[in-house]
């Protein structure tokens, strides 16, 4: 009889495979961090008797059983759904998380009120703001990603608005040039779109000096967050603009995650969307930008002003993966970030940030999200949750290192750092002018359309409008508002409320400061 031999051993060491995440449990009220990794070994056949056999059969079957019972329940008690194990890796070790800081406290059945205004004095009273980070050299970022720059040059087509080139075109013209677009392969909403393109490729491509070439665009403009804070609104509203074009669906979430295989954090990681994935998603306004430029070439009227945009939401807060790809430093803080490759290749380009009062913006991102059983009480322990999770985390690392800690983000029910939203802001603009970012209060956009959107054509230097094309853009209806079903639930909890708005008031007075407008400090509680 063959004998399969089962060990069951906990690791200790977090960063032996990048797509194990660490579970994070409480037990008897004391957090532990725990790796549970079933190792297989097959050993030499030996002999046992009939007895022995059958009694160490039913004792590794146990075991088995147990072992497996017990991922399994640990999965639900850290994902808060039924989506399988969630393994993440640590960019640290877990000593500032596993620790339940000064004010230790039962997080699942957290009804005490002057434990919970203590983490969050504890929270408040770390908070601390650099006056700049250290940008990374050019050759740093061109050895992290040296396909990235070799396909996208360093100037772009003059007498074209949009960033534009023209790239050499080496293929089979008769062959699919999507046909490897992994953006095609997992989206079936998307596929119509490339078998429109697949179509109508060759008729684009131009021909100079016995060479086939085809236009490719970035875009002019991104608008890069925040998340539930009206975006999809602002987007669906320049979408309406004759001069404005955006890629074949409104987030790729390319820079954030498709650029490193991330499809959703729960499924670990898929094949790297190579930039060339993305180039593919503005095919479509760039035919429409080369089809003017050719008009206007032969005399005819054209639109040369024509630009491109992006909508990912991600694109602001969202470097979770930088822990995977890029080696610590010294504090546990990315060596690099999103808007440092965007300016390397963009120096540029324009961003819109669309921002609303982090205590709603909490609230609304907490109702969106499909998990069951959500209640006004469930989101305040939640957020009591969370709250210790970034104090345990305070008290061994910076502010900044925390925002910016995977793990912790990974481990959070609801997204509080998502809120904070000065650290993103001066973040980017240690690498981009005020200039370049145009920052919008969802409350002013919803008491006010035209306004808002006159200051992003101003900021988009888009020409004028026809008074009937203006209408159709400000007075459409709003778009991806908040569920009815979501709606019946009421609002947050008053305690809840006033929590969280400790919390975030030291955020909001650096974001107003910065900004110079005191509407940025949400004092009028607004519940949009």
């Amino acid at each position: 009889m063959t004998q399969m031999d089962y060990k069951y051993s906990l690791l200790g060491s977090a960063v032996d495979n990048y797509r194990k995440r660490p579970l994070l449990l409480q037990v008897d009220d004391t957090p532990m961090n725990l790796f549970a990794v079933l190792e297989v070994k097959r050993e030499l056949p030996r002999r046992w008797s009939t007895l022995g056999c059958f009694r160490k059969i039913r004792l590794y079957s146990f075991l088995f059983g147990l072992a497996v019972t017990f991922l399994i329940m640990a999965s639900y008690i850290l994902t808060g759904d039924k989506k399988g194990l969630l393994l993440t890796p640590s960019p640290y070790h877990f000593s500032s998380l596993v620790s339940p800081g000064p004010f230790a406290f039962n997080l699942s059945s957290v009804k005490d009120y002057a434990h919970i205004k203590l983490v969050v004095k504890s929270i408040t009273s770390k908070v601390e703001f650099r006056s700049s980070r250290q940008m990374p050299e050019l050759k740093s970022l061109v050895n992290s990603e040296p396909h990235l720059f070799s396909v996208i040059p360093r100037k772009f087509l003059s007498g074209v608005k949009n960033p534009c080139w023209y790239e050499e075109y080496t293929g089979n013209i008769t062959s699919d040039p999507y046909r490897t677009n992994l953006y095609a392969r997992y989206s079936r909403r998307f596929r119509t779109v490339f078998q429109h393109l697949r179509n109508t490729f060759r008729e684009h491509l131009f021909h100079h000096d016995g060479k086939l070439y085809r236009m490719r665009c970035l875009p002019y403009f991104y608008i890069i967050g925040q998340p539930k804070c009206g975006t999809t609104d602002l987007y669906d509203r320049l979408r309406l603009h004759p001069d404005v074009k955006f890629t074949t669906f409104k987030e790729p979430h390319w820079w954030t995650r498709k650029r490193f295989g991330i499809i959703r954090l729960s499924e670990g990681f898929h094949d790297r969307y190579p930039v060339e994935d993305y180039l593919d998603l503005f095919d479509q306004a760039a035919y429409q930008i080369q089809g003017n430029l050719t008009a206007n070439a032969s005399g005819s009227p054209g639109k040369p002003d024509i630009i491109i945009g992006e909508a990912s939401a991600s694109t602001m807060w969202d470097n979770n993966a930088w822990v995977y790809f890029y080696d610590n430093t010294t504090e546990g803080e990315p060596p690099f970030l999103i808007q440092d490759f965007v300016h390397a290749l963009q120096p540029d380009a324009r961003f819109i940030v669309m921002l609303r009062d982090p205590v709603e913006r909490l609230y609304s991102d907490y109702l969106y999200f499909g998990i069951a059983n959500k209640s006004a009480e469930d989101f305040h322990e939640k957020v009591s949750e969370s709250l210790q999770l970034f104090e345990g985390c305070l008290t061994e690392y910076t502010m900044r290192s925390c925002v910016y800690n995977t793990t912790v983000n990974n481990a959070m029910p609801v997204r509080l750092q998502v809120g904070l939203y000065i650290v993103y802001l001066m973040d980017w603009l240690t690498v981009f002018s005020r200039k370049q970012i145009l920052v919008l209060r969802l409350e002013d956009h919803a008491s006010n359309r035209k306004y808002t959107m006159h200051k992003v054509f101003d900021f988009l230097n888009l020409g004028p409008l026809s008074k009937e094309i203006e209408s159709e853009i400000t007075r459409s209806p709003a778009s991806n508002t908040r569920r009815p079903a979501d709606k019946n639930l009421g609002p947050m909890l008053p305690i809840t409320k006033e929590i969280l708005r400790d919390f975030y008031t030291p955020f909001n007075e650096k974001l107003a400061k910065v900004l110079r407008n005191d509407s940025f400090l949400w004092e009028n509680n607004s519940k949009l």
